[in-house]
Protein backbone atom coordinates (compact mmCIF):
# COMPACT_ATOMS: atom_id res chain seq x y z
CA UNK A 1 0.00 0.00 0.00
CA UNK A 2 1.17 3.64 -0.67
CA UNK A 3 0.47 6.40 1.74
CA UNK A 4 0.61 9.83 1.19
CA UNK A 5 -0.04 12.80 3.19
CA UNK A 6 -1.74 15.42 2.37
CA UNK A 7 -1.44 17.32 5.87
CA UNK A 8 -3.80 17.28 8.75
CA UNK A 9 -5.52 14.33 9.40
CA UNK A 10 -6.03 13.34 5.32
CA UNK A 11 -4.84 10.33 3.79
CA UNK A 12 -4.40 8.92 0.11
CA UNK A 13 -4.21 5.58 0.32
CA UNK A 14 -3.14 3.49 -3.15
CA UNK A 15 -3.64 -0.93 -2.90
CA UNK A 16 -1.65 -2.73 -4.58
CA UNK A 17 -4.02 -3.10 -7.09
CA UNK A 18 -4.51 0.61 -8.07
CA UNK A 19 -7.26 1.61 -6.16
CA UNK A 20 -7.38 5.02 -3.78
CA UNK A 21 -9.05 5.69 -1.10
CA UNK A 22 -9.15 9.47 0.68
CA UNK A 23 -9.55 9.65 3.81
CA UNK A 24 -10.89 12.72 5.94
CA UNK A 25 -10.55 16.02 3.51
CA UNK A 26 -10.50 19.00 5.85
CA UNK A 27 -9.89 22.47 6.40
CA UNK A 28 -6.18 22.07 7.80
CA UNK A 29 -5.56 19.81 4.42
CA UNK A 30 -4.52 20.37 1.16
CA UNK A 31 -3.72 18.96 -1.85
CA UNK A 32 -6.78 16.71 -2.33
CA UNK A 33 -8.63 18.96 -4.26
CA UNK A 34 -7.44 18.11 -7.52
CA UNK A 35 -7.97 14.21 -7.31
CA UNK A 36 -9.31 12.01 -9.50
CA UNK A 37 -10.36 8.16 -10.79
CA UNK A 38 -11.17 7.55 -6.38
CA UNK A 39 -12.18 4.63 -5.12
CA UNK A 40 -13.79 5.96 -2.20
CA UNK A 41 -13.88 8.62 0.66
CA UNK A 42 -14.12 7.79 4.04
CA UNK A 43 -14.80 10.81 6.85
CA UNK A 44 -14.53 9.53 10.48
CA UNK A 45 -16.43 12.27 12.07
CA UNK A 46 -18.05 15.91 11.38
CA UNK A 47 -15.09 18.05 13.19
CA UNK A 48 -14.06 20.52 10.29
CA UNK A 49 -10.68 19.62 9.67
CA UNK A 50 -11.69 16.48 9.09
CA UNK A 51 -14.53 17.26 6.88
CA UNK A 52 -14.53 20.57 4.36
CA UNK A 53 -17.73 21.22 3.05
CA UNK A 54 -16.54 24.00 0.50
CA UNK A 55 -14.36 21.93 -1.06
CA UNK A 56 -15.87 18.61 -1.18
CA UNK A 57 -18.25 19.37 -3.89
CA UNK A 58 -16.06 19.93 -6.51
CA UNK A 59 -14.28 16.58 -5.60
CA UNK A 60 -16.99 14.62 -5.64
CA UNK A 61 -17.98 16.02 -8.75
CA UNK A 62 -14.01 15.04 -10.32
CA UNK A 63 -15.19 11.57 -9.05
CA UNK A 64 -18.50 10.99 -10.38
CA UNK A 65 -18.35 6.75 -9.05
CA UNK A 66 -16.37 7.42 -6.31
CA UNK A 67 -18.30 5.56 -2.79
CA UNK A 68 -18.28 8.00 0.12
CA UNK A 69 -18.71 6.73 3.51
CA UNK A 70 -19.13 8.96 6.93
CA UNK A 71 -19.98 8.16 10.31
CA UNK A 72 -23.74 8.65 11.00
CA UNK A 73 -23.55 12.30 11.89
CA UNK A 74 -21.47 13.12 9.41
CA UNK A 75 -23.63 10.77 6.78
CA UNK A 76 -26.60 13.39 7.73
CA UNK A 77 -24.82 16.44 7.04
CA UNK A 78 -23.44 14.82 4.13
CA UNK A 79 -27.15 14.33 2.63
CA UNK A 80 -28.47 17.88 4.36
CA UNK A 81 -26.16 19.26 1.71
CA UNK A 82 -27.11 16.93 -0.93
CA UNK A 83 -24.12 14.56 -1.03
CA UNK A 84 -25.11 10.47 -1.47
CA UNK A 85 -23.00 9.20 1.51
CA UNK A 86 -23.40 6.04 3.23
CA UNK A 87 -23.26 5.85 6.84
CA UNK A 88 -20.46 3.78 8.40
CA UNK A 89 -20.60 2.36 11.93
CA UNK A 90 -18.35 0.22 14.30
CA UNK A 91 -18.55 -3.54 13.22
CA UNK A 92 -19.42 -3.03 9.46
CA UNK A 93 -17.68 -4.00 6.51
CA UNK A 94 -17.77 -2.18 3.27
CA UNK A 95 -16.42 -2.69 -0.71
CA UNK A 96 -15.63 0.69 -1.76
CA UNK A 97 -14.95 -0.22 -5.66
CA UNK A 98 -12.75 -2.98 -4.32
CA UNK A 99 -11.21 -1.72 -1.47
CA UNK A 100 -11.76 -3.65 1.58
CA UNK A 101 -12.95 -1.17 4.86
CA UNK A 102 -14.41 -2.22 8.29
CA UNK A 103 -15.47 0.43 10.66
CA UNK A 104 -13.84 0.44 14.04
CA UNK A 105 -14.76 2.73 16.68
CA UNK A 106 -18.04 4.92 17.85
CA UNK A 107 -17.40 8.15 19.89
CA UNK A 108 -14.87 10.80 20.02
CA UNK A 109 -12.61 11.51 22.78
CA UNK A 110 -14.01 13.97 24.93
CA UNK A 111 -12.49 17.10 25.18
CA UNK A 112 -14.20 18.48 28.38
CA UNK A 113 -17.68 17.42 30.05
CA UNK A 114 -19.01 20.69 28.47
CA UNK A 115 -18.65 19.82 25.09
CA UNK A 116 -20.91 17.05 23.42
CA UNK A 117 -19.41 14.30 22.24
CA UNK A 118 -19.92 13.39 18.75
CA UNK A 119 -19.76 10.05 16.28
CA UNK A 120 -16.37 9.02 15.51
CA UNK A 121 -15.93 6.02 13.07
CA UNK A 122 -11.75 4.80 12.35
CA UNK A 123 -11.41 2.76 9.52
CA UNK A 124 -9.26 -0.08 9.12
CA UNK A 125 -8.44 -0.38 5.03
CA UNK A 126 -7.31 -3.29 3.41
CA UNK A 127 -6.90 -4.97 6.81
CA UNK A 128 -3.64 -2.83 6.74
CA UNK A 129 -3.56 0.57 7.94
CA UNK A 130 -5.83 1.61 10.47
CA UNK A 131 -6.91 5.70 10.81
CA UNK A 132 -8.67 6.43 13.93
CA UNK A 133 -9.60 9.75 13.43
CA UNK A 134 -10.16 11.43 16.94
CA UNK A 135 -10.39 8.59 19.61
CA UNK A 136 -7.73 6.61 21.06
CA UNK A 137 -9.68 3.48 19.69
CA UNK A 138 -7.83 0.15 20.26
CA UNK A 139 -8.56 -2.36 17.52
CA UNK A 140 -9.15 -6.04 18.34
CA UNK A 141 -6.79 -7.39 16.28
CA UNK A 142 -2.61 -6.95 14.98
CA UNK A 143 -2.37 -3.48 13.01
CA UNK A 144 0.43 -3.48 10.41
CA UNK A 145 0.37 0.72 9.84
CA UNK A 146 -1.20 2.57 12.58
CA UNK A 147 -2.18 6.37 11.44
CA UNK A 148 -1.25 8.22 14.84
CA UNK A 149 -2.91 11.26 16.03
CA UNK A 150 0.44 13.23 17.24
CA UNK A 151 -1.44 16.31 19.21
CA UNK A 152 -4.83 17.42 19.58
CA UNK A 153 -6.98 19.06 22.47
CA UNK A 154 -8.83 16.13 23.60
CA UNK A 155 -4.82 14.15 23.50
CA UNK A 156 -1.96 14.48 26.11
CA UNK A 157 1.69 12.85 25.15
CA UNK A 158 1.33 10.15 27.62
CA UNK A 159 -2.07 9.12 26.24
CA UNK A 160 -1.00 8.56 23.01
CA UNK A 161 2.03 7.20 24.26
CA UNK A 162 -0.33 4.45 25.88
CA UNK A 163 -2.06 3.82 23.00
CA UNK A 164 0.87 3.60 20.95
CA UNK A 165 2.49 0.67 23.06
CA UNK A 166 -1.28 -0.97 23.57
CA UNK A 167 -1.82 -1.24 19.91
CA UNK A 168 1.80 -1.82 19.01
CA UNK A 169 1.47 -1.95 15.14
CA UNK A 170 4.12 -2.86 12.80
CA UNK A 171 4.75 0.60 11.80
CA UNK A 172 3.35 4.29 13.16
CA UNK A 173 2.90 7.11 10.78
CA UNK A 174 2.11 10.29 13.01
CA UNK A 175 -1.19 12.54 11.55
CA UNK A 176 -3.01 15.43 13.20
CA UNK A 177 -0.03 17.37 13.81
CA UNK A 178 -1.84 20.64 12.61
CA UNK A 179 -2.63 21.70 15.80
CA UNK A 180 1.01 21.74 17.31
CA UNK A 181 3.51 24.54 17.04
CA UNK A 182 6.46 21.98 17.25
CA UNK A 183 5.39 18.53 16.44
CA UNK A 184 8.90 17.36 15.47
CA UNK A 185 9.00 17.84 19.83
CA UNK A 186 6.19 15.33 20.10
CA UNK A 187 7.51 12.46 17.17
CA UNK A 188 10.88 12.49 18.80
CA UNK A 189 8.75 11.67 22.66
CA UNK A 190 6.62 8.99 20.23
CA UNK A 191 9.54 7.42 18.64
CA UNK A 192 11.65 6.83 22.19
CA UNK A 193 8.48 5.81 24.30
CA UNK A 194 7.01 3.48 21.61
CA UNK A 195 6.91 -0.39 21.57
CA UNK A 196 9.72 -2.33 20.58
CA UNK A 197 9.27 -3.79 17.18
CA UNK A 198 6.96 -0.51 15.72
CA UNK A 199 9.22 1.37 13.67
CA UNK A 200 7.74 5.27 13.88
CA UNK A 201 7.74 7.03 10.20
CA UNK A 202 7.27 10.71 9.40
CA UNK A 203 5.66 11.22 6.36
CA UNK A 204 6.26 14.92 4.87
CA UNK A 205 3.31 16.44 3.15
CA UNK A 206 2.50 15.28 -0.37
CA UNK A 207 5.22 12.58 0.05
CA UNK A 208 3.92 9.27 -0.90
CA UNK A 209 5.35 6.35 1.11
CA UNK A 210 5.57 2.52 0.59
CA UNK A 211 4.54 -0.18 3.18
Amino acid sequence: MQVQKLGHACLLLTTTAGNRVLIDPGTFSSGFEDLTELSGILITHQHADHLDLERLPALLVANPTVMLFADPASAGVLREHGFDAEVAEHGGRYDLNGVAVEGIGTTHATIHADIPLVPNVGYLVEGQLFHPGDALTVPDRAIDVLALPAGAPWAKSGEVIDYLREVAPRVAVPIHEGTLARPQMEYTRYAELGPTGTEFVVIDDGEPREF
